[in-house]
């Protein structure tokens, strides 16, 4: 472990300790264990809010298990606690609270590790593809619970398929990543809609039902909306009393960074300046879901720990605020409430799209945000919600149209 590192593991332990705490003493241990194991059994297609099937402690819980999983990979393979794995950490921490466990990212992990050893790389190459391949977890829990599998035959099933899927997905995610080039930060949710897209037109033709259905908490406990503001004001000033006034500086140097695939902002700045980022960015998210009247629930508190964990791998409050005014200004233009799960979701993932706004500028950035919330209501039919990443999904789409118009423009205004 390098020095420059061990501030980052305290925060990250502090973080799954504060998970793991809060579910435990909120919900009782034994009863937190029970849902767990409700959780475990249970299919997570979109959208399965964990607080709802589990309930709240069981489902924080869930969520420091998985995020100790990941921190402790991180730590065995030896790659480095930067901008990159915090992205990853905490957003499948934030998914651990409405669709992924611990069982249903193992197969996917392992799919991508065998991938690997075929292909001559080390799973270290492509631990950011198996962290954030766990998005295709409900299409193993799929197969295991929906498929008309008993028991343990439909476990073995799902553990099969989910494999299988994790073997194809680091091919796939480096054809995708040429195909946005970068200014889609969640490149696998691209990648796992892929996926699921034929996946799921398998299963339908095989008469399995993919119909969609929500489960959404709309009486949220108040742990739950505390627990992102609270997180959040810790980590600045954790940022600030690792670094001081540097911090300070060097967040306003974040600000002028454009953010495209890969922006290590622990790298190109410092730990205590991407500290303050993540924490500004959780709260103003948070703000936000105040002032419309939003849920705070575990498919929100995804998108939150989401904006958080890239606030240290590509999003900052300048690059995001002119995708979140085009979501915003769709869902009004459209007659939707801004409150209602579908464009909330939307304006707090779709944050995905902010390389475009730091690279291309605000009308890019607006631009996209609009479209994005178009796309994104139609993309989880699709895939039938086996990608839980329906956002990346449906922002990578939004980001390759939006570069191919802007790259065409430019090439030919250079010709004359």
């Amino acid at each position: 472990m390098q020095e420059v590192e061990r501030p980052l593991y305290r925060y990250m332990v502090f973080v799954l300790a504060a998970f793991a705490l809060a579910g435990l003493m909120h919900q009782g241990p034994i009863a937190a264990f029970k849902g767990l194991l409700v959780l475990l059994q249970t299919p997570t297609r979109l959208i399965s809010d964990f607080t709802v099937i589990g309930g709240v402690g069981a489902t924080l819980l869930n969520a420091s298990i998985v995020g100790a999983i990941a921190l402790g990979i991180v730590r065995f393979v030896g790659v480095r606690l930067a901008g990159p794995t915090i992205a990853g950490i905490f957003t499948m921490m934030g998914f651990s609270l409405f669709g992924n466990t611990p069982i249903n990212i193992s197969s996917i992990m392992f799919g991508v590790y065998l991938a690997g050893r075929i292909s001559g790389k080390t799973f270290k190459q492509y631990l950011l593809i198996a962290f954030f391949g766990t998005a295709l977890g409900p299409l193993a829990d799929f197969m295991a619970f929906e498929a008309g599998f008993n028991g343990l035959s439909g476990i073995a099933v799902g553990a099969v398929i989910g494999v299988a899927a994790g073997m194809i997905l680091p091919a796939l995610a480096i054809a995708m990543l040429r195909l946005h080039q970068g200014f889609s930060l969640y490149n696998i949710g691209l990648t796992a809609g892929f996926i699921g897209l034929f996946a799921s037109s398998l299963l339908v033709a095989a008469r399995h039902d993919l119909a969609l259905g929500i489960i959404w908490n709309s009486t949220p406990d108040p742990i739950l909306y505390l627990a992102i503001p609270i997180l959040s004001t810790l980590t600045i000033v954790y940022g600030i009393v690792l670094e001081g006034k540097k911090a300070l500086i060097g967040f306003m140097k974040i600000m002028k960074l454009n953010g495209r695939l890969p922006s290590d902002f622990m790298e190109m700045v410092s730990n205590g300046a991407t500290l303050i980022n993540m924490g500004v960015m959780g709260l103003l998210a948070s703000a936000y879901i105040y002032m419309v009247g939003g849920d705070f629930n575990g498919a929100t508190l995804g998108g939150l720990m989401t904006i958080m964990g890239f606030a240290s791998f590509g999003k900052h409050p300048r690059n995001c605020w002119p995708v979140v005014a085009g979501v915003l200004a769709a869902t009004l233009v459209f007659g939707k409430s801004p409150s209602a799960s579908g464009p909330l979701l939307a304006l707090l993932f779709g944050t995905t799209l902010a390389p475009l706004a730091g690279e291309f500028g605000v009308i890019a950035g607006f631009v996209a945000g609009f479209l994005h919330l178009v796309i994104v209501e139609r993309s989880a039919a699709w895939h039938g919600g086996l990608n839980l990443y329906n956002n990346g999904f449906a922002g990578g789409l939004t980001a390759a149209l939006i570069v191919a118009m802007i790259e065409w423009y430019r090439s030919n205004k250079n010709k004359r």
